[in-house]
């Protein structure tokens, strides 16, 4: 016995398969400009995607504001903030050559310390792949001293040398 007549939400395969359309798998969009307005031949999905397109284009246009607004904002303050690091270049020369010298000694260390821990990465590859003793004794012990002295590096250079020139002299 058929329960659709009970239920409605009950239905069986024959019923299903006779509502069912194949949809196309693509659909023609023509955009073109009418001077004279919206044509009354013009099917209500057409002009309903027109409105959706000139939607789009108003987020777009909104959305390249924005961005010009943040590319703004950035290059300001970035040019402020060498504006500044130059200004103090020039009011302590002599800690700023200091900073120079430091920055080519701790990477001299910096190396030294990269080497030594892909030389640990190398030969103990396998037991930190096994265990999580062996990595977070790697970590431990390589992480917090490559984060400062990464920072360190980063400061000392941008106090010790413009944008333009090298930070190996």
């Amino acid at each position: 016995m058929n329960n659709l007549g009970k239920d409605p939400f009950l239905f069986t395969n024959a019923a299903m398969s006779q509502d069912i359309r194949p949809l196309p798998l693509y659909t023609q969009v023509d955009i073109t400009a009418n001077p004279s307005g919206a044509s009354t031949d013009a099917p209500a999905g057409a002009l309903e995607q027109a409105h959706v397109l000139r939607e789009i284009l108003v987020a777009l246009d909104r959305q390249n504001e924005l961005l010009e607004e943040l590319v703004t904002n950035t290059s300001q303050h970035q040019r402020q903030r060498e504006n500044e690091l130059k200004k103090w270049r020039q009011e302590n020369p002599h800690l700023a050559k200091n900073c120079r010298t430091a920055v080519n000694s701790l990477s001299q260390i910096h190396a030294g310390l990269l080497e030594s821990m892909t030389n640990d990465i190398n030969a103990d590859a396998d037991d930190m792949l096994e265990g999580d003793y062996a990595l977070n004794e790697f970590v431990d012990r390589y992480g917090p001293r490559l984060a400062h002295l990464t920072g360190m590096l980063h400061i000392l250079s941008q106090l010790g040398f413009p944008n333009n020139a090298p930070a190996a002299e």
